[in-house]
């Protein structure tokens, strides 16, 4: 009995992640599809004011994934990460560079390194969840059996491959939606049009992918594929289908409430929808959940440290997304926004006319006619 409520505490867990964690990698994949220079400067303006705040804390659900898997099941965890290190240690390279790349693409001066930074973001944010999600095909075909070593087999087949994409376009969607708010919360227009597009492309991307797993599913992991046809798995397809629409039209609505809401359960659906089809299999069909528990006294244990979780860690994170959600961190000023739209006017000042570009750090004087590099001794007229 206790082995089932914290292989549910678990899937809760990765539930989690997939929406708080995916809606930053969304975050990054329209950061590397937003364009040059130029044309990228407001998307990714935005984009650097709506993670700055929260993006450390999702990992904490990875953190706690881990966590379960090792003290709870570790039969599951040793044949996850012996099957499949290959592309958990490329989806682990990709945290940190896309953590670093994230850091360190504001604080750098020179803009090649601002680039070099923006490009580790940005495709660390496209490889990680592609990565990820090839490992969950893998479990879900049930191709990493206890004593599996690492191959290819485990993790590049069509289930694994169809997953990874899966992941990459939720999160796609994820980070459209919430930036789409975010738009329009930092009364920014053109910016609510654009993402709303994004997202709607992004949903019926997702909806075709559903369909295409649902046929692949059939044949490469029937055991999954009669869970999602069937019985509660059935139940929770349809609830995310029924989130669909209520965030396709949301987003065609010309406030938008609620849609973020819509948008993550969505995910959450059609992540519980995957772990009731695999019941009662941690990997179907060779490990069972009772099979893979570990002692007793672990699960005694993580029990309570979920409980505790539950009651302390979880409210206060759930504050910290309540806070960042209605711009009580890190308010967007409507300087900042204007310094980065096309063809305004610069604001009138009775003394200075020269300001200061927020994203190259390059000082621009109207009535010199000219651009000023300012570097760490003042500065530095290019001429």
């Amino acid at each position: 009995m206790i082995a089932a409520v914290i292989a549910v505490a678990l899937l809760l867990a990765v539930a989690a992640y997939a929406c708080a964690g995916g809606t930053d990698y969304g975050a990054g994949f329209w950061d590397l599809t937003a364009g040059g220079a130029e044309r990228g400067k407001r998307p990714r303006w935005l984009i650097d004011h709506a993670m700055a705040p929260v993006w450390e804390v999702n990992n904490v659900w990875l953190v706690f994934i881990f966590v379960i898997m090792w003290t709870g099941f570790p039969i599951l965890f040793q044949t996850v990460f012996s099957a499949m290190w290959v592309p958990l240690a490329l989806a682990a390279i990709g945290l940190v560079l896309r953590g670093a790349g994230f850091a360190l693409r504001k604080p750098i001066r020179r803009i090649a390194g601002r680039r070099l930074y923006g490009a580790a973001f940005a495709l660390s944010s496209l490889l990680t969840p592609f990565f990820l999600g090839a490992a969950v095909g893998g479990i879900a075909s049930g191709r990493a059996v206890p004593g599996t070593e690492a191959s290819a087999h485990a993790w590049a087949n069509p289930t694994s491959v169809l997953f990874g994409l899966i992941a990459i376009v939720s999160t796609a969607f994820l980070g459209a939606v919430f930036l789409a708010a975010d738009a329009a919360r930092f009364d920014a227009p053109d910016l609510v049009g654009y993402f709303r597009r994004r997202a709607l492309g992004s949903l019926v991307a997702l909806a075709v992918l559903a369909g295409i797993m649902l046929t692949v599913t059939r044949s490469d992991a029937p055991h999954v594929w009669h869970g999602l046809t069937h019985g509660v798995g059935l139940g929770l397809v349809v609830l995310a289908g029924v989130c669909s629409l209520a965030t396709g039209l949301l987003l065609l609505c010309r406030s938008g409430a609620w849609s973020r809401l819509a948008a993550v359960g969505v995910v959450a659906a059609a992540v519980l929808a995957w772990g009731a089809a695999q019941r009662p299999y941690l990997i179907p069909t060779s490990l069972t959940v009772a099979e893979g528990a570990g002692p007793p006294s672990s699960l005694r244990w993580v029990g309570l440290v979920t409980l505790v979780a539950a009651v302390v860690v979880c409210p206060a994170v759930a504050f910290l997304y309540w806070l960042d959600t209605h711009g009580e961190l890190e308010p967007l000023s409507d300087a900042d926004l204007h310094r980065t739209e096309p063809g305004r006017d610069d604001p009138p000042g009775p003394c200075r006319t020269d300001r200061k570009d927020p994203v190259h750090g390059v000082t621009t004087d109207p009535g010199h006619g000219g651009t000023t590099d300012s570097g760490p001794d003042g500065p530095r007229d290019p001429g």
